[in-house]
């Protein structure tokens, strides 16, 4: 069990813990603090889904800017008890943490009417999620929704959303996307 910190917000270098597991690889605090910089640091009212969340530190920060509502998803049992477990410590109600799958989540929140004002997808690399999920972005998506996502190739969009920021930070591409 490793330690992650928040870097920003009201509960700015509050630790979270994050669970040792295959595939977890928490967004580094650089990449982070770039992304809530393109952002902008108050996330007031924003609806936000974290849908591939592992140690859930991209929806700890957008709650500690404010966020409304963020919605994370983890489909590993284990991992999701240590983020509910990070999410109880914080004691707020606008965390919401869900186990399930990505793409079941993604297709059944769309046909439920949960729609999102901002996506987080940093899925496990080389097995062709973000591929998998672009179809069902369109509905999730609030007027203006932006998506950040994570990959091991640089993006150029996802359906209709367009990078418009970008980043690398060694192997890692990072994006910020808007709707066309």
């Amino acid at each position: 069990m490793s330690r992650v910190r928040i870097t920003g917000g009201e509960w700015r270098s509050r630790l979270v813990k994050v669970l040792d597991a295959p595939g977890l690889r928490p967004t580094p605090d650089r990449v982070r603090e770039t992304l809530f910089n393109w952002l902008g640091q108050d996330l007031a009212g924003l609806d936000c889904l974290d849908l591939f969340a592992g140690s859930g530190i991209l929806g700890f920060e957008a709650a500690s800017r404010g966020a409304a509502s963020v919605t994370q998803v983890e489909t590993d049992r284990r991992v999701f008890d240590t983020l509910s477990q990070n999410a109880a410590s914080l004691s707020a109600d606008r965390l919401k943490p869900v186990c399930a799958d990505a793409l079941k989540f993604a297709a059944s929140a769309g046909t439920q009417g949960r729609r999102f004002n901002l996506v987080f997808l940093d899925p496990p690399y080389r097995q062709g999620w973000l591929e998998r999920i672009e179809p069902h972005l369109a509905g999730l998506a609030k007027p203006g929704m932006r998506i950040y996502a994570e990959a091991e190739h640089a993006l150029e969009s996802l359906g209709a959303w367009r990078t418009v920021r970008r980043g690398q930070a060694g192997q890692v591409f990072f994006h910020l996307m808007e709707h066309e």
